[in-house]
């Protein structure tokens, strides 16, 4: 590994937090058992990837100042 990344883009880091999510709706008390966490994570990667689009296409809609 040569290059970086930022933490966001790690699909480890977001199977992780989707691991610990699962944990703790368990520990709460919702059924969780039938969750697949590698469809989950891809799920919620996805989702990321079509608000941060978004968020970037509004932010240059909606800028006051030229890019540059």
């Amino acid at each position: 590994m040569t290059g970086s990344k930022p933490w966001y883009l790690s699909r480890t880091i977001w199977a992780s937090l989707v691991s610990v999510a699962t944990a703790a709706a368990g520990l709460l008390g919702l059924p969780v058992e039938g969750l697949d966490g590698s469809a989950l994570t891809d799920t919620l990667l996805q989702a990321i990837t079509a608000v941060s689009a978004l968020a970037a296409i509004l932010g240059r809609v909606f800028a006051t100042s030229r890019i540059g």
